[in-house]
């Protein structure tokens, strides 16, 4: 095969329009490249994507779906009731499920209560 291992714009090999990491022609965007502008896919297909290789990814390759940015939609605001939602969650991942305090930080997964907490328990062992 001819030229970069990615590029397909006629989504001949890989089924839909492929560009490589960065070369993505003007007018199309990621997910994240739209939330950033104030968009969101607003229900549009994915028109074509990205590939690259990568380390991380199980299968050496990863990809990113591209979106056209002038059919994107505005991002919905949030409403009141979204933000108490939120706060909600957060102040759940903060409060220690041992001494029931709300720590001002997100309790770690890995000792399952606050700091404090797990120190007198490992002081107790």
């Amino acid at each position: 095969m001819a030229g970069p291992r990615f590029y397909d714009p006629t989504g001949a090999r890989y089924g839909t329009p492929t560009y490589p990491y960065r070369l993505a022609p003007d007018g199309l965007a990621t997910r994240r490249q739209l939330r950033a502008a104030g968009l969101r896919p607003g229900g549009q297909p994915v028109v074509a994507q990205l590939m690259w290789r990568s380390r991380r990814s199980t299968t050496g390759v990863r990809t990113a779906h591209l979106y056209r940015i002038d059919r994107a939609a505005p991002v919905r605001p949030m409403t009141p009731a979204k933000w108490a939602a939120l706060a909600a969650a957060l102040r759940a991942r903060r409060t220690c499920p041992t001494c029931g305090l709300d720590r001002g930080y997100t309790i770690p997964t890995s000792l399952g209560c606050c700091v404090p907490c797990a120190d007198a328990t490992a002081l107790a062992a």
